[in-house]
């Protein structure tokens, strides 16, 4: 679980205007950082199954984020990705 201090930062430096947390980039930025911690755990903790399907939906909930924002913003989410490092 990502600490508050590291989701605001998240949020801060990915939103659009003052206060957004609900644009593309910041949900996909947030969602990155918990999937980097929950990988991390796993490493640790082979058999915890349960944590495993939770990363497995949250990779998922970010997959459909990005292509929305792939077919309504090429920029953005060439941007995003960059900023992440998460595509090759």
């Amino acid at each position: 679980m990502i600490s508050k201090e590291k989701k605001t930062a998240i949020i801060q430096e990915y939103a659009r205007t003052e206060g957004d947390t609900g644009s593309p980039e910041v949900q996909i930025a947030v969602l990155t950082a918990r999937i980097q911690e929950l990988t991390e755990h796993l490493k640790n903790n082979t058999k915890d199954h349960h944590s495993r399907r939770g990363l497995l939906k949250m990779v998922g909930q970010r997959r459909g984020l990005l292509g929305y924002l792939k077919k309504t913003d090429i920029e953005r989410y060439r941007s995003l990705i960059e900023r992440l490092g998460i595509r090759k």
